[in-house]
């Protein structure tokens, strides 16, 4: 059986440094666009430095592993990529101080782990890019799947402020940290500290008569906003919207700060990618939140890269999870 406690550890210190060294990026953008002459920049050097960092302490803690990230290092082996290099490993060594260029790619590279294992870790080492370079919401967010189910999750939100009266537009000092293990609840720790001692978190169902808030992402075409209006409508109760990126808004609703994240097919035949949802979806679910497709289904991890069988997500306590999915299905939402 896998030692979980040694795991969790291990997986919480490689998100805690991770956010420590984007939040490094991102207070830094205006000289790492100097260096690399690309105004995008900074977020492809946090994404490569990001999963640099996850593999290597990874693999200082665990020996062997497998991790399907969403980086590989092809692009900063490219000579004119050079300055983009030269930006990761600086901010890689914030860290991982004697850190070379060859070990900062041959750690990205440990990434290109394969789905076809029993268990394997899946990381997106900058979910809402957009949201990184606005300053506001973004997350880190490292799962661990077993036989296609999430057994363990990690999510870094360094911008993520603990108050949840706190505006969620803007950059919070310290951010938050959730990790949890399947079966035994969901933690919340500062996001800039790793031996923080930790608080537990659950969600409460959401009581009939309270206006339903919704989280829904910036980018307006990551969902279909049009039918999030049309399913609001159909429930007839009140509701509010808020909008912020990345698997940040998992973490909203685990914590009771919303009551609903739902991610709507935009167009036939999209598919969700593991890494964009593996982490968060443990966290909300083990907070006490539904978390399953438009239709009811549970997330199914066990099909490769994607979530070939399911349509949209659906996070929510289980009354408005409800209402949502019969909404949906009365509408006739996402059928093909």
């Amino acid at each position: 059986m896998p030692d979980y406690a040694r795991m969790i550890e291990a997986a919480r210190e490689a998100v805690t440094f991770a956010s420590t060294v984007c939040r490094q990026v991102q207070r830094s953008l205006d000289d790492v666009r100097a260096i690399t002459k690309d105004d995008k920049s900074p977020v492809t050097v946090a994404d490569y430095a990001s999963q640099a960092i996850v593999a290597w302490v990874l693999r200082e803690r665990l020996g062997e592993f497998v991790l399907v990230g969403e980086e590989a290092s092809g692009f900063l082996r490219q000579p004119e990529h050079a300055p983009h290099l030269e930006a990761t490993v600086a901010a890689v060594q914030e860290i991982w101080g004697d850190a070379t260029g060859d070990e900062v790619l041959k750690a990205i590279d440990l990434g290109g782990g394969d789905t076809k294992h029993h268990a394997f870790w899946t990381l997106d080492p900058v979910d809402g890019t957009k949201g990184f370079l606005r300053n506001q919401q973004y997350a880190i967010a490292l799962g661990y799947i077993e036989s296609g189910v999430p057994t363990m999750g990690v999510l870094g939100c360094p911008n993520l402020p603990v108050d949840m009266s706190a505006p969620l537009d803007e950059s919070d000092p310290n951010g938050c940290l959730y990790y949890g293990i399947r079966g035994e609840g969901v933690y919340e720790a500062p996001c800039d500290d790793e031996h923080a001692s930790p608080t537990r978190i659950t969600r409460l169902d959401h009581p009939p008569g309270d206006p339903i808030l919704v989280c829904a992402s910036v980018e307006k075409a990551h969902s279909n906003v049009d039918d999030t209006d049309r399913i609001l409508a159909h429930i007839g109760e009140a509701n509010e919207m808020v909008r912020l990126d990345s698997q940040a808004k998992y973490a909203v609703v685990a914590r009771g700060q919303a009551d609903a994240y739902l991610r709507l097919p935009t167009k036939k035949g999209y598919v969700e990618r593991i890494w964009d949802h593996a982490a968060g979806a443990m966290i909300a679910n083990e907070a006490g939140a539904a978390v399953t497709d438009i239709h009811g289904k549970v997330l199914d991890f066990s099909h490769g890269r994607g979530l070939e069988k399911n349509r949209g997500i659906v996070c929510a306590p289980p009354r408005v999870a409800g209402l949502v999915i019969g909404a949906i299905r009365d509408l006739g939402i996402g059928q093909e």
